[in-house]
């Protein structure tokens, strides 16, 4: 805190239909900001006088030499049709599809889950033939992942414009070894969907996510305005 002002920090997801108002809200709040934007353009930055900051992480990066960093352009930019793969994963379930259009519709898709036990208390012999059981299970899960994602996005093949992955880390770091799905993930986004166990539900939710700009605000606040509401 300092002369008396609150400063808070937090992340937000904010999609492309809201964006322009609330950075208008922002404005609004803390006075016109200063817009910079990093040589990869893909992060505009908003300082505003009060000391209040913004990042916005673009989704589907870079923002178009043409485009300034306002939020017209950020919102034009977040809902442009495009052709996205989603790659959901954790151990024992899987879930990959396929959006297309400016209002994301799932054209292609498939869920499917293997059984994975989970890890034995006992001791000796047994655990060790337990652990082998389970490391030729978990294997499996990848593999039938694997052959999943290549069944659905194979009818895409050089047609996708991003792949968005998801699920847990480990899973997904393992099928980034399957040959396969090499060119997929070369196309793959640096944002990382952090999702429940993939179900058809889920995996239809993806949108939401993949299409919002990620926002990092700090806020400063003064404590009698705080006070005051």
């Amino acid at each position: 805190m300092e002369n008396g002002r609150r400063s808070s920090r937090r992340w937000l997801d904010v999609g492309p239909e809201r964006i322009e108002a609330w950075l208008e809200e922002f404005a609004a709040r803390h006075g016109p900001a200063q817009v910079e934007m990093g040589n990869g353009r893909d992060i505009v930055t908003l300082s505003a006088a009060d000391g209040s900051v913004i990042d916005c992480h673009v989704p589907f990066p870079p923002l178009s030499p043409a485009a300034t960093g306002t939020g017209a352009d950020l919102a034009a930019h977040a809902a442009a049709d495009r052709a996205v793969g989603v790659l959901l994963a954790r151990l024992g379930g899987y879930a990959a599809g396929v959006f297309t259009g400016a209002q994301p519709q799932l054209v292609a898709s498939k869920v499917g889950s293997r059984l994975v036990h989970g890890r034995s208390a006992a001791g000796g012999t047994s655990q060790h033939r337990f652990a082998r059981r389970r490391e030729k299970q978990a294997r499996e899960a990848l593999e039938a992942a694997a052959d999943n994602a290549v069944g659905v996005f194979g009818g895409f093949s050089g047609d996708l414009d991003a792949l968005v992955l998801g699920g847990d880390k480990r899973s997904i770091a393992a099928l980034r070894e399957d040959p396969r799905l090499r060119l997929y993930f070369d196309i793959a986004v640096e944002r990382f969907l952090t999702v429940p166990d993939p179900r058809l539900v889920v995996l239809q939710g993806t949108p939401r996510l993949f299409r919002a700009v990620r926002i990092r605000l700090t806020e400063y606040v003064d404590q009698a305005d705080d006070v005051r509401r």
